[in-house]
C-alpha cells in the first residue's frame, strides 16, 4: 500500500450544522468544540450548529469554525489507526494541517486564526477587495495579464493555483474585474466572482501579515511530527522557525495546491483522506490525478466508510 496524506478544507467548505452529530456522539469531539469555546470566550459551538448562515460565513468566524471542526473529526477519527505519511491543508486548512502535525496546540491554532481572521477583515474596507475563479486558462498566461493590471495601477495576484484549468485570482475590485475581462478574451472559459469578504492571498493582505507576525511570536511553535506540505513552497516543511515565516507569507502568497498535490504524488502519495467539512480538496485532487484514491471524512458515517474500505485493502 502506498503513502496516506491527510488534507483538511480552508475557507468555503464552511456550513451551518457541520460536525453536531459528532459532538453529540463521541466525547473526544465534543471537548474540541468546548475547548473552542473557552479559548475564544464566545459560544463558538452554537455558531456552528445553529447559525445564522451569513454570520459563520465571516471570515473570523469561519476560520476558527472550520480549524474547530475538521479537529473535532480527526480526533474521533484518531481511534481508527490510520496514520498520514504527510498532512496538507488548504490555506486555513494549513492551520488544521499544524494542529495535527503537533505544531502548535488546539487553543493556540484556535486563537491564531480567530486573530488571523479579524486582520484579514481589517486589512481592506468591505467591498473594496474581491476574488474571481477563472477556468481554462494556464497559469503563465493569467499571471502576465494579472501582472499587467497591476502596472496599470490595479492591484490583482494570483491567489490559489487550485488544479489544472482553476485558478483564483485576488486583489482590488477594478483589478479583478480588468484581468476577469481580458481573461475571457485570452480564451478563459469563464471568471466566476466568489463570495468572500477580502482578497485573500493578494499584496493587499501584506499589512495584515505584518501585524499577524506578532500574535505568532505569542505562541510556542514545535517542530512538526508529520511532514507538512506548505501552501507557500509546495515542499516539505517541519522546522518551527520556517513554519512561522511561511505562514505569515501565506497571507499574501498563493496557495500552490495543485503543486503540493503534485508534491505528495512524487512522495509516494497515493490515497489522500480530507478530513473535515465538504469535499472541495477530495474534488481537486482528482482533477490533478485520476487514478489515487480519495475519501473525505465528516461525520460518523463517512467515517465508517473509509474504515471499511482500508479494511478491503488490508484482506
Amino acid at each position: 500500500m502506498g503513502k496516506i496524506a491527510f488534507l483538511f478544507p480552508g475557507q468555503g467548505s464552511q456550513a451551518v450544522g457541520m460536525g453536531q452529530s459528532l459532538a453529540e456522539a463521541n466525547n473526544d469531539s465534543k471537548e474540541i468544540f468546548e475547548k473552542a469555546n473557552q479559548a475564544l470566550n464566545i459560544d463558538l459551538s452554537k455558531l456552528i450548529f445553529e447559525g445564522p448562515a451569513e454570520e459563520l460565513t465571516i471570515t473570523y468566524n469561519a476560520q476558527p469554525a472550520l480549524l474547530t471542526t475538521s479537529i473535532a473529526v480527526l480526533e474521533y477519527f484518531k481511534q481508527f489507526d490510520i496514520k498520514p505519511d504527510y498532512v496538507a491543508g488548504h490555506s486555513l486548512g494549513e492551520y488544521t494541517a499544524l494542529v495535527a502535525a503537533g505544531v502548535f496546540s488546539f487553543e493556540d491554532g484556535v486563537k491564531a486564526v480567530r486573530k488571523r481572521g479579524e486582520l484579514m477583515d481589517e486589512a481592506v474596507p468591505n467591498g473594496e477587495g474581491a476574488m474571481a475563479a477563472v477556468l481554462g486558462l494556464d497559469r503563465d498566461t493569467l499571471r502576465s495579464i494579472t501582472d499587467e493590471v497591476t502596472e496599470d495601477g490595479h492591484s490583482v495576484q494570483l491567489a490559489n493555483l487550485n488544479c489544472p484549468g482553476q485558478i483564483v485570482i485576488s486583489g482590488t475590485k477594478q483589478g479583478v474585474e480588468d484581468a476577469s475581462e481580458k481573461a475571457k478574451l485570452k480564451g478563459a472559459k469563464r471568471a466566476i466572482p466568489l463570495q468572500v469578504s477580502g482578497p485573500f492571498h493578494s499584496e493587499l493582505m501584506k499589512p495584515a501579515a505584518e501585524k499577524f507576525k506578532n500574535v505568532l511570536n505569542e505562541i510556542s511553535l514545535q517542530n512538526a511530527n508529520i511532514p507538512v506540505i506548505a501552501n507557500v513552497t509546495a515542499s516539505i516543511m517541519s522546522d518551527a522557525v520556517d513554519i512561522k515565516v511561511k505562514l505569515v507569507e501565506q497571507l499574501y502568497s498563493p496557495v500552490l495546491w495543485e503543486d503540493s498535490v503534485q508534491k505528495m504524488l512524487e512522495l509516494g502519495v497515493d490515497t489522500f483522506i480530507e478530513i473535515g467539512p465538504g469535499k472541495v480538496l477530495t474534488g481537486l485532487v482528482k482533477k490533478v490525478n485520476r487514478s489515487v484514491k480519495v475519501y473525505n471524512v465528516s461525520d460518523i458515517e463517512t467515517c465508517q466508510a473509509v474504515v471499511e474500505a482500508f479494511k478491503e485493502e488490508l484482506k
